[in-house]
C-alpha cells in the first residue's frame, strides 16, 4: 500500500477530480466548467453527500461518493449509496480504493446507516472481487435502473 491522505474532496479538488473521472468514464464528452463547477459546489454543500478521495504525490489518485439517503423505514435509520468509485489507472491494485471505500463504509456507520448499497456497470470478475473484499456482498437483492432516454 503507498502513502496516501484520505479525506473529503474541497473546493478547489474539482480539476483534479474531473482528471481522476476521465479514468471513470473515459468516453464522456468533458462538462463545460461553468456547469462542473455549479455541480461541485451543490455537491459539496449538500448535507447529503461527501466526495472521499485519496492524495497521493500530491495528486489525486482515487475517490468515491457516498451519499446518505433519510429513511422512514428500519427504525428510521438511513442507507448509504455509493457512486463513481475510481482509482487513477497508475495508482491502481495499490489499495487506495480499498481505503476510500473503508473511509465512506466509516462514515457511513457512523451516521447509523443500516446498509450501504453500491452498484457497478462492470462484468469483470477482478472488479466484483474487489469490490466483496471491501466487504459488499455480491448477489444480495436485485437492483433495477431505468436511464433517461
Amino acid at each position: 500500500m503507498t502513502d496516501a491522505i484520505v479525506r473529503s474532496a474541497s473546493q478547489h479538488d474539482l480539476p483534479e477530480v474531473l482528471d481522476l473521472y476521465r479514468h471513470l468514464h473515459p468516453h464522456d464528452p468533458p462538462l463545460e466548467k461553468a456547469d462542473a463547477e455549479r455541480v461541485w459546489s451543490t455537491l459539496l454543500a449538500s448535507s447529503f453527500t461527501t466526495v472521499i478521495v485519496a492524495q497521493a504525490a500530491e495528486r489525486l489518485v482515487s475517490s468515491c461518493t457516498l451519499a446518505i439517503v433519510p429513511n422512514l423505514s428500519r427504525g428510521g435509520r438511513s442507507y448509504g449509496v455509493i457512486e463513481n468509485v475510481v482509482t487513477h489507472a497508475d495508482h491502481r491494485r495499490l489499495g487506495l480504493g480499498r481505503r476510500v471505500l473503508t473511509d465512506a463504509l466509516d462514515a457511513a456507520w457512523q451516521a447509523n446507516c443500516y446498509k450501504v448499497l453500491l452498484a457497478t456497470c462492470s462484468k469483470r470478475e477482478a472488479t466484483l472481487r474487489f469490490y466483496e473484499g471491501a466487504g459488499f456482498l455480491r448477489g444480495g437483492k436485485t437492483y433495477f435502473e431505468v436511464r433517461r432516454p
